[in-house]
């Protein structure tokens, strides 16, 4: 899929990774739409700000009207709001699936005659390491990156008849807004999307933008003991054999401090290996990598 020459869609361009792809794909000779619910927010140089709310149906529409021979999709519009399935309000758990899930689906609905008409296209859905990994704080979220996931795998059947291609982003966290509340390291937003960019040009249907990513997806094909390997110590071992195999300390800044607080004389260890997060078993996202 050649980017120069192109005319790309992206959704929830005015800032973050969408931001940053808008200005490469520009760079790389193609025509953008900036999409954002409010386009007076779009400020990249030589795009094309247009309105678009991806929960809102007549406004999916409107902005497919606004168009007209997009080439380039990117499903890049998220939210994020957390939340526990049994603590948070059922309405923002819902709010980050009718964004992720449904809000895809519909802006790709809407576009999908436009890809077609061109005889080559591409779809590219930013998508999460989360996708296939979730934990207490973070299951709303995670859980609709997985249908999203599972969305775009559906979607790349569908759409394979027409001539366009649709590949996935997994990517841990990207230092954007999004991610502020995060102590861990981040991915560079403007490497990312280079990245993805070349790999939507290279045809790879699956982009995976850093190690989290990678360790992740290696995982699945080890089950879910491999991704969740708290359970497996429970199920396996006593309380006695636990407390001879576990340190007394995890790798994640929460223990960190906490062992810088009590000034112990503890060894601490990093694990080697994502085999190696049987040491930890809190429940912070951060001790898992």
């Amino acid at each position: 899929m050649k980017l120069a020459g192109s005319t790309a869609l992206i959704t929830g361009a005015n800032r973050g990774l969408g931001r940053h792809l808008a200005e490469q794909l520009i760079a790389r000779g193609a025509t953008v739409y900036a999409a954002a619910r409010k386009p007076d927010s779009v400020d990249v140089p030589g795009a094309i700000p247009i309105t678009l709310d991806i929960t809102d149906p007549a406004s999916v529409e409107a902005a497919a009207r606004a168009t007209g021979k997009v080439t380039i999709l990117i499903n890049n519009a998220g939210s994020f709001i957390g939340g526990s399935f049994l603590q948070s309000p059922i309405e923002d758990i819902r709010r980050e699936m009718e964004t992720h899930y449904f809000g895809t689906l519909a802006v790709t609905r809407a576009f999908a005659p436009q890809l077609a008409a061109a005889g080559t296209s591409a779809v590219l859905n930013v998508l999460s390491v989360m996708s296939w990994y979730t934990s207490p704080e973070m299951s709303a979220y995670s859980a609709a990156k997985s249908a999203e996931w599972s969305l775009t795998n559906a979607l790349r059947l569908e759409l394979a008849g027409q001539g366009t291609q649709v590949s996935a982003l997994h990517v841990g966290y990207i230092d954007t807004d999004m991610a502020r509340h995060v102590e861990a390291d981040k991915n560079d937003p403007a490497t990312v999307a280079q990245l993805a960019l070349d790999a939507v040009e290279a045809g790879q249907i699956e982009i995976l933008a850093d190690d989290m990513s990678a360790h992740i997806r290696a995982d699945l094909a080890a089950g879910a003991s491999a991704l969740y390997p708290q359970f497996r110590l429970t199920t396996a071992l006593s309380d006695g054999e636990r407390a001879r195999t576990e340190p007394n300390f995890c790798s994640c800044s929460r223990h960190l401090r906490a062992l810088k607080n009590t000034r112990s004389s503890t060894t601490f260890r990093q694990p080697k290996s994502l085999n190696a997060r049987v040491l930890c078993r809190c429940s912070d996202i951060v001790c898992l990598f």
